[in-house]
């Protein structure tokens, strides 16, 4: 009799205050930066409870964080804060060159009904009280140098992710590209974080944007419809252009590898349409101002662009095919690439105009430039250098 009695108490007490079941938000995964650019940057970050998220911004200027009220960001679809596990906030007007410190804030929803929200009152932040708070530094297209580092055909090596950053110095470096197949397969948002992404989080995520440049692997599986989501969810497409110092960045998204009827796609993609529409664009480039003042012209894309042959796949023909004649026209300096599991390096020929650099699945590119000169090495997770290359401005 006591203990349904005992059993009767818990369960008024659970009607009467309901917020007591519920678990204290926490902050699960990130923050991370995506798609930072002269004037622009997106935050994301996990939360472990279906929430309202925002981020505050400082100028990285000595004064304390709090001196003054922030401005705040809000995650919004069309004017509606987003009530979601998932948080990106894209933060707008920025100035170029610039370094801001910023804070992540999380507030759970406990119901929505009609026009009544409910909130726990409990709010799940980053640490700007005894941590130095996390910063980026915008891009700048008139800085005079610059250093970047490519890595790729990860394939969810995290420790690998960790090394071959520490061997090319990513403290030291402007940007940081991610060249495809960082994880093997998409069956979940686990794949991505357990298989890179935590640790490039704790290595160089929070203070400098991984720009990713989509491989064939992470569009297989069942959650790679997700993948915009978390890797440049405020952008409108996977294929963009960056400028930084001399530098001109073109990524290309270069899709399968093999014909879209291959029965280990399920019938489920398009991408020979997709290469279609991005070859389109790729055309408009030229008539970035950014581009024409460039000293170096830059492509990253997974899946190179060579010289055809009877053993070329489908995905390599299709790129060759369709974005090599344009890039032919653009005066490229190098295209960086991945994807065959070995080093090359493919000098220019009567096909292709411009150089192909394709690093390994144990190497990293490490790369800087001037006004004068772009050089291009690769490391291997041994330390020695397997390709050196110095390329001169043409204009």
């Amino acid at each position: 009799m006591k203990k349904i009695n005992t059993l009767m108490i818990i369960l008024l007490l659970s009607a009467a205050f309901p917020i007591s079941l519920y678990g204290q938000i926490q902050i699960l995964y990130g923050p991370y930066l995506q798609n930072v650019t002269a004037t622009e940057a997106t935050v994301v970050w996990e939360a472990t409870e279906p929430s309202v998220g925002w981020v505050e911004l400082a100028p990285d200027d000595g004064t304390n964080f709090y001196l003054i009220e922030r401005p705040k960001y809000y995650d919004c679809t069309n004017g509606v804060k987003n009530t979601s596990l998932l948080h990106s906030v894209k933060i707008t007007g920025l100035q170029p060159g610039t370094k801001y410190r910023y804070r992540i804030f999380s507030q759970q929803v406990l119901s929505h009904n009609g026009i009544f929200v409910t909130y726990d009152g409990r709010i799940a932040a980053s640490n700007v009280h005894t941590k130095t708070p996390p910063s980026f530094q915008t891009l700048d297209a008139t800085k005079p140098k610059t250093s970047f580092l490519v890595l790729n055909d990860i394939h969810g090596r995290s420790d690998m992710v960790e090394k071959l950053s520490e061997l090319a110095k990513h403290k030291e470096k402007d940007m940081i590209f991610f060249n495809g197949d960082m994880v093997s397969m998409s069956r979940q948002k686990e794949d991505y974080f357990n298989g890179f992404m935590n640790t490039s989080v704790n290595l160089f995520a929070q203070r400098k944007s991984p720009y990713y440049c989509r491989g064939n692997h992470e569009t297989r599986g069942q959650f790679a419809t997700h993948f915009q989501e978390y890797f440049s969810p405020r952008v409108p497409n996977l294929y963009f252009t960056l400028r930084q110092g001399p530098v001109f960045f073109i990524i290309l998204d270069t899709g399968e590898d093999k014909p879209d009827s291959d029965i280990e796609y399920g019938g489920i993609v398009d991408y020979d349409t997709y290469r279609s529409e991005q070859a389109i664009w790729l055309k408009t480039v030229q008539d970035d101002p950014d581009f024409k003042s460039a000293k170096f012209r830059v492509v990253i894309g997974h899946i190179p662009t060579t010289t055809l042959s009877y053993k070329s796949w489908h995905g390599e023909k299709e790129c060759t095919d369709k974005f090599t004649p344009i890039l032919n026209q653009m005066g490229i300096d190098l295209m960086i690439c991945g994807h065959t599991h070995s080093d090359a390096f493919h000098e220019p020929n009567e096909q292709i105009h411009y150089p192909v650099l394709v690093n390994s699945n144990n190497g990293v590119v490490d790369a800087k430039a001037d006004a004068r000169e772009l050089k291009v090495k690769v490391i291997h997770d041994d330390g020695k250098t397997y390709i050196e290359k110095t390329f001169s401005a043409q204009r």
